[in-house]
């Protein structure tokens, strides 16, 4: 009786309303999911730079988010272009299909597509390319130079070692760097194990006289001292450099802090499968508080973890996650 009753008064609840004041009702929505991964970073940079306005956001992969549509022939998407101070792509030129193996050129140009679009809009381009030859490493070197990127040649697919080839850094700069655009060369050690403990780590990035150093936020889960990250601060010859922090906001990680054990026998609604030739990386789906929660907009969250230990900004890697859900039925 009660739910016929409720019927029959439903319709006089919306005598002389305005309909556009209604409440909307998302019922069987479609997610747009390279939208929500636009929004997702957007609102990581607000954050961000709400607590400190010279924070790097630099988005790794998916960088066909900088056009509307996420095509080649799509207008530039301003709103994401102007909520990230650079972008970061692997394998452009070199790594593709393998270490060392040149990268097809249609994927080349298919990616510089994007990458010139954020170029060409003030952003600063950050390639890390993998090559073990000395002639390959040479070339993408040229190659990046030539493209107006920043570029690093990675000897390991796993970014756990400081290359010895070029002997002297490429594009060498014994300026201070406190600016992004001002930056020639970058090194990402994001793979602690070679190295015995967190202080033999940091001695051997001092060491160096790279602009940028990306690392990851932990040394086996372990976070470094302010003392330790003042020191990553400053290169070899004394000048300064940036220090950004490697974050993954597309997959969660079975090895971070957040992870809970019962995961793995009930996972939570937004926890996905493990991804494919990915151990410990698992899909999520990003768009949902829950993961968001993790990831920023409190005091227990990842991103203000690394902005309070006082890095210079955040890699945000596999943007292009966005990908697994695009045929996915969500």
């Amino acid at each position: 009786m009660r739910r016929a009753l409720t019927v029959l008064l439903l319709p006089l609840l919306f005598i002389g309303c305005d309909f556009d004041e209604l409440p909307e009702f998302p019922v069987g929505r479609a997610i747009d999911v390279q939208q929500e991964m636009r929004d997702f970073i957007r609102a990581i940079s607000l954050y961000a730079k709400g607590i400190d306005q010279e924070f790097l956001i630099i988005p790794q992969g998916g960088v066909e988010l900088v056009t509307i549509n996420a095509r080649e022939s799509g207008a530039a998407d301003f709103d994401y272009i102007d909520a990230v101070d650079g972008l970061a792509q692997e394998a452009l030129f070199f790594g593709f299909n393998g270490i060392d193996q040149p990268t097809p050129v249609t994927e080349q140009l298919r990616l510089q597509t994007f990458l010139d679009l954020a170029r060409d809009n003030g952003k600063v381009v950050l390639v890390t390319d993998f090559a073990t030859s000395q002639r390959n490493i040479d070339d993408s070197y040229a190659l990046n130079e030539e493209a107006g990127y920043i570029s690093f040649a990675a000897d390991q697919a796993e970014l756990d070692d400081i290359p010895i080839y070029p002997p002297q850094i490429h594009n060498r700069n014994l300026d201070d760097i406190d600016r992004l655009a001002n930056a020639r060369n970058f090194l990402t050690l994001i793979n602690p194990r070679l190295f015995s403990t967190r202080q033999e780590f940091v001695d051997a990035i001092s060491e160096t006289d790279y602009d940028i150093v990306i690392i990851d936020f932990f040394f086996n889960g372990l976070e470094f001292t302010e003392e330790q990250i003042a020191q990553l601060k400053v290169k070899e010859n004394g000048g300064r450099r940036l220090l950004i922090a490697y974050m993954s906001i597309g997959f969660a990680q079975d090895n971070r802090f957040y992870w809970q054990s019962f995961w793995f026998s009930n996972p939570p609604s937004w926890l996905e499968d493990e991804v494919p030739g990915l151990p410990g990386n698992y899909q999520v789906k990003y768009w949902r508080s829950e993961w968001q929660d993790i990831i920023f907009g409190n005091s227990d969250s990842y991103l203000f973890r690394i902005i309070d230990t006082d890095f210079d900004g955040v890699l945000l890697d596999n943007v292009d996650a966005f990908e697994l859900f695009e045929e996915a039925d969500i």
